[in-house]
């Protein structure tokens, strides 16, 4: 970064006393402060390498002359990042982010930093200068503080953990999709209805709250030995239902957090001799593709997630062009997709 490149837009040199914030440049910062120009133009992007002594004392001349980083040209473009580009939705969310990108006439890069440096990701996607960013990926507080200083508008996609005041996001309602499944599996007839949970995602919670309360509304005893908590994958799934379809009084039902665990409960069923759905029901979340191909096809709550991408990635752009948004956080509404893995439990 050159001085060039952090001068405003002014006439004059370096500023006297009287001078307006507009005509001061980063070199003129570097001079006061005793550091060099690349001093200053990392405390600026939150870069490291500079001492916490030295940087509080550039960081005091930046807001003391009311010194504002010049924006710079802006690349028609959506950056989209995962973690890792390992599910089996990542095509739905891709689908809409197109959508959108098609209908501004932006473009679309997809990036991952799984195994990578997270910083080194944020200067990469800097450089590349988006327009805007869509997190698919799940950050920590510290990495959505360093897009912040980065001065990167981002939205959240489907956030797992509870997320800071003021972070933009979409998300869909787990609560009511868990609550639609166990209300459907009650309708049929169902009283021992298991569910296997997941981890500590605020997701995951959600889901398995809606199915406590559709158990309570029913007069249902929520039985703590009924809900046990695995991975989100098919193959923890099954060792955990094949541990519950052991069991005397085993479930009648079972309700997974994602359609993975769905799969995982299949196997367990077959190699248990039960037949789906006239010896055990099951419910799946997501509604992935292969939900619809399984034999019998899953009864799954259908997360709209091309429509939350179309959401997301508009609700981005809005963002980088810096315009004003009704409201930072959206969820949008499940339903439930029966299909042929749901029936009245068997007699006696």
């Amino acid at each position: 970064m050159t001085d060039r490149d952090e001068r405003t837009s002014v006439k004059g040199g370096k500023g006297t006393q009287d001078e307006t914030p507009a005509s001061v440049t980063i070199a003129h910062i570097a001079e006061s402060a005793g550091v060099s120009v690349p001093t200053v133009s990392k405390v600026l992007n939150g870069r490291s390498g500079v001492s916490e002594e030295t940087r509080a004392r550039v960081e005091k001349l930046i807001n003391e002359h009311g010194y504002r980083k010049p924006p710079g040209i802006r690349q028609k473009t959506v950056e989209l990042i995962f973690r890792e580009l390992d599910s089996m939705w990542s095509v739905e969310i891709l689908r809409g982010v197109e959508e959108v990108a098609a209908r501004n006439q932006v473009g679309v890069l997809v990036s991952t930093f799984g195994q990578h440096d997270f910083d080194t990701s944020v200067d990469d996607a800097m450089g590349r200068r988006p327009q805007c960013v869509l997190l698919v990926a799940q950050l920590s507080e510290a990495e959505l503080e360093r897009l912040k200083t980065k001065n990167i508008s981002y939205v959240a996609f489907d956030p797992m953990y509870e997320l800071p005041d003021g972070v933009p996001y979409v998300g869909t309602t787990n609560f009511k999709g868990g609550q639609s499944a166990a209300r459907h599996l009650i309708g049929l007839g169902h009283r021992r209805i298991a569910m296997l949970t997941g981890p500590d995602h605020s997701f995951c919670q959600a889901r398995a709250a809606g199915y406590r309360s559709a158990l309570e509304a029913a007069g249902l005893p929520v039985d703590p030995d009924l809900m046990v908590r695995t991975q989100l994958s098919r193959e923890d799934a099954h060792a955990t239902a094949k541990a519950l379809l052991a069991r005397p009084d085993r479930p009648t039902a079972i309700f997974t957090t994602n359609d993975m665990q769905a799969l995982g409960v299949y196997r367990a069923a077959r190699e248990a001799g039960l037949r789906i759905p006239q010896d055990l029901s099951v419910v799946g979340f997501d509604d992935v593709p292969v939900a619809a191909w399984v034999e019998p096809p899953l009864t799954t709550v259908h997360q709209p997630l091309t429509e939350m991408a179309v959401a997301a990635t508009e609700l981005a752009l809005s963002l980088g062009r810096g315009e004003k948004v009704p409201q930072l956080g959206l969820e949008i509404a499940t339903r439930l997709a029966v299909r042929d893995s749901t029936a009245p439990p068997p007699e006696g």
